[in-house]
């Protein structure tokens, strides 16, 4: 009730800008502008959760970008999700290297593996879920619709993705507000599953986890040992299993099972068997806190 009585009134009454608040127009052309021109960096929070993924971001989370994702999330000014969802798509193509003419090749490849080739498929963007009483207290889930606008926009300049809504809570959470990084990862801890069915359904594609936003990373990084922990999906009548990695300060450990054929990784060298591709685990966020953006480190 509350998501289309949103829409009607969106259309009909005139609004501020949500992130400026410039009046009758619910998105200015500079705010607009502040995620459409935005380039997508890596962004790695410090201190860095144990297995994070590779995390790319458009905007820094501060003054209209943080005002336009807080309207979007808690106010249910759903008119933003296309322009939310663009700007997330831009972050995903940059963490899976998808420049200019990279689109056609992943849609050649996508049917290529669909006809018993060996391209990984389509690009499968699983949100992270928020906790079901948020969910209810907002009358809408904000990531899944900003991640399904992302999957059209994506669709539409030549990448072929859909969303893989497989990741579900198994415990109940606090809210994260106010907890500090090490709180919020402990208030996360096994909090996450792949839903049944789920694993096989990520052995499909190529996988981008797909947030609003990244404070501390605890999110991405539980969203991300969720997966892992999955870590079998079929292929070719086989299983695949993910190998997953963690990092301690600067040294960097394996854990779990012992790997066969493709591999998610971070940050890790390790040998494999010939002609197995490398896989890393990314993510894909609109925003993120400035100082965790990378300018001069790979």
């Amino acid at each position: 009730m509350r998501g289309w009585w949103q829409d009607l009134t969106d259309l009909v009454l005139p609004a501020d800008c949500a992130g400026c608040g410039a009046p009758r127009t619910a998105l200015c052309p500079r705010c607009r502008a502040m995620l459409d021109g935005g380039v997508a960096r890596r962004a790695r929070p410090v201190p860095e959760p144990a297995g994070l993924p590779v995390v790319h971001a458009v905007a820094p989370y501060a003054a209209e970008v943080r005002a336009l994702l807080l309207a979007h999330k808690e106010r249910g000014a759903l008119a933003l999700a296309g322009v939310l969802g663009t700007a997330l798509a831009t972050a995903v193509r940059a963490g899976l290297g998808v420049g200019d003419g990279a689109g056609p090749a992943l849609a050649a490849g996508a049917r290529a593996g669909a006809a018993g080739g060996s391209w990984p498929g389509a690009v499968l963007l699983v949100p992270v879920p928020s906790a079901r009483w948020a969910v209810r207290a907002r009358g809408h889930d904000p990531v899944r619709r900003m991640a399904l606008a992302a999957a059209g926009e994506l669709r539409r300049t030549g990448t072929p993705a859909r969303v893989v809504a497989v990741l579900r809570q198994r415990r109940p959470v606090a809210d994260q507000a106010g907890l500090d990084a090490r709180r919020r990862l402990e208030n996360l801890a096994g909090a996450l599953e792949v839903a049944a069915g789920g694993s096989r359904l990520l052995g499909t594609g190529r996988v981008v986890l797909v947030d609003d936003l990244m404070t501390t990373g605890a999110s991405l990084a539980e969203a991300a040992r969720a997966l892992r922990e999955a870590a079998v999906s079929r292929r070719d009548g086989g299983t695949v299993v993910y190998r997953a990695i963690t990092r301690e300060g600067r040294e960097e450990r394996r854990i779990g099972v012992r790997p066969e054929g493709r591999e998610w990784v971070h940050r890790a060298r390790e040998k494999r068997a010939v002609n197995a591709p490398r896989r890393r685990l990314h993510a894909a966020v609109i925003a993120a806190p400035g100082d965790s953006f990378e300018i001069n480190r790979n």
